[in-house]
Order: structure tokens, then sequence, then C-alpha cells
């Protein structure tokens, strides 16, 4: 990532779309990918940015890293990992809402309740998406599809997250995808069980 003083504010939207949605998914991988990141030096932020900051304290990156491994290896583990993620209904929204907040410029307060309300909005409607996907994919017997998924949103989160740091021009782009696929996501599984719901028939009165 560029160290420039300012960031165009397009820039900066999709950096902080990004963060909140990538929240929805692996909200501690996020925080403890991003300040490794930024304690090493790789992410220079800019000077409106030192908010984020916070994130390479040594507390925050150990209390995520805590987090991080604890989600590893609970979400690879069939109908634990749909525990989990209820248990983190409230947690990644707020955690995606807060990092959405600590982006953008704060001298700038309605700026600031936009980005506190969509990140929020959007780390909540990935949670969604990811939560009803992984009950759905829990149904199949066998663990790999399970086993699979979750290290492909361990991959894929941490690749993204680089994309959005390494090249922040493309931010916004990366933000489109993600919410895309997150849309795509809640109405396919709204569809799945509607059909399921809908393929329920009730059984005749006795004697019928």
């Amino acid at each position: 990532m560029d160290s420039a003083a300012h960031l165009p504010l397009i820039e900066l939207l999709g950096i902080a779309a990004s963060a909140s949605l990538l929240a929805g998914w692996r909200m501690y991988l996020v925080v403890l990918a991003t300040g490794l990141a930024m304690r090493t030096g790789y992410v220079p932020l800019p000077d409106h940015l030192d908010g984020l900051q916070v994130l390479a304290s040594p507390w925050v990156l150990g209390a995520a890293g805590l987090g991080a491994l604890a989600e590893f290896f609970a979400d690879k583990v069939a109908w634990l990992d749909s525990l989990w993620d209820a248990v983190h209904t409230f947690v990644r929204p707020v955690g995606g809402a807060l990092l959405a907040l600590a982006i953008v410029d704060p001298g700038d307060p309605a700026m600031q309740v936009v980005a506190f309300l969509l990140g929020g909005g959007g780390a909540l409607a990935a949670h969604g998406a990811k939560a009803g996907a992984r009950a759905a994919i829990n149904t199949s017997p066998e663990p790999v599809s399970n086993v699979a998924m979750s290290t492909l949103e361990d991959a894929a989160t941490v690749g993204i997250l680089w994309v959005v740091y390494e090249y922040p021009w493309a931010a916004a782009g990366v933000a489109a995808v993600l919410l895309a696929l997150t849309v795509w996501l809640v109405l396919t599984l709204r569809k799945l069980v509607r059909r399921v719901l809908g393929g329920r028939t009730v059984p005749p009165p006795a004697g019928a």
C-alpha cells in the first residue's frame, strides 16, 4: 500500500467496505493480518488512518491471534462451526463496523456514521451468508467439503486483504465483488430454504 498522506475517498471506502465484509467471514483473522502487516511496516498507513494503529498493539495482536486460532479449528468441525457462527452473530457485525469507523476520515462525522452503519450492515450480511452456506454444507455426511470450504475462506481472506492493502485503487472493485457474492449466497440460500419447506407435504388425516 502506498504511504501517501491521503487516499482518495473511493479508495478509503473500498478498503473500509472490503475489511468489513471480510470481517463477516473471519473477523479475528482480518484484525490479526492487518495488525501484523502494520507492525512489520508492510502497510504504512496514511496520516488520517492512525486510528488503525491500535491493531498493531501486542495486546490486540495476542487477543486476535487466540481468536483466529480457535476459529481456525472450530470452523473445520461440522456443526461446531455453526455454533461458533451463532455466537459471533453480534461480534462480527460490531467488529466490521468498528473497522470501517477507524478507516474513514475522523474529521467528517457524517462519513463516520455512514461508515459505522454500512460497515456493520455489510459484516452482518457477509456473516449471514457465510453461516447459512456452512449450515447447508454441514448437511453432507462427509467432512471433506466442510474442511475444504473453511480452508478456502482462510486463504481467500488473507489473499483479498493483501490485494486491498497493496493495491488500494482496486479496493472498491474488490468490495463490489464481495458484496455481489454475499447477495448471491443470500438469494441462493433463500431459494434452497423455500424449496426444502415447499417440498414438505402435510400428511392426509387418518382414514382419509
